[in-house]
């Protein structure tokens, strides 16, 4: 067999397709919850702790660049080249992965609970031949 027609197989598989679409919508569900994260629930709980944006909580671990005049927020001291310890940018991703991670159990608990297989069907009724060799059985017994 030779290689081609053996990638082949592999990658026409049922399983292989599923895992490239599960990384796809996997990828796009991502955005959506980081969205949420940063645009919903980090604003609301930066306000509840003193109105500020975690992403911009930091610790420079160098001075600007001589003659640097922009922000000094996260995102421009990065473009700058500045090199920051940037815890709250970490809390942010932490929490993300917390809501995404949440997400996911509950979507497999629900699937779970779906193929849960239903329970077995009572055993039928012996046939007609059974129960009449159960019964002579029965009668030579007493």
């Amino acid at each position: 067999m030779s290689i081609v027609s053996e990638f082949k197989e592999f990658a026409i598989k049922g399983n292989v397709v599923d895992l490239a679409v599960g990384v796809i919508i996997g990828a796009a569900f991502g955005k959506i919850v980081d969205s949420i994260v940063r645009d919903l629930i980090m604003p609301v709980v930066g306000r509840i702790f003193g109105g500020l944006d975690f992403s911009n909580y930091y610790v420079m671990l160098a001075d600007p660049p001589a003659g640097y005049s922009g922000p000094m927020t996260y995102e421009a001291l990065t473009k700058a080249g500045v090199p920051l310890f940037a815890y709250g940018n970490f809390i942010t991703v932490a929490l993300n992965f917390l809501i995404l991670a949440f997400i996911i159990f509950v979507m497999v608990k629900q699937i779970n609970r779906l193929k849960r297989e239903a329970p077995p069907p009572p055993p039928a009724a012996p046939a007609e031949d059974v129960v009449l060799l159960r019964e002579i059985r029965d009668a030579l017994k007493k």
